[in-house]
């Protein structure tokens, strides 16, 4: 049997959104193991001046609980 569980992270990024979803996925997994997916849920831009300074994403990371008896 596998469970799984979810948790929302925001990331962000000077590049692009696809780089706000790369750097969610990278600082979730320094404390989260077995990832399987990510949904974006929302997306934002921050302007300044008429012009996009950064990629926001909140995202809804799953992830599988690893059973210690295994």
């Amino acid at each position: 049997m596998s469970v799984l569980k979810v948790i929302e992270v925001m990331g962000n990024s000077k590049i692009s959104f696809e780089d706000a979803v790369r750097n969610v996925i990278k600082e979730a997994s320094k404390t989260v193991k077995n990832i399987k997916s990510v949904y974006v849920q929302d997306m934002q831009v921050v302007v300044e001046e008429n012009v996009i300074v950064q990629y926001r994403v909140t995202t809804k990371v799953t992830f599988g609980i690893m059973d210690p008896h295994i």
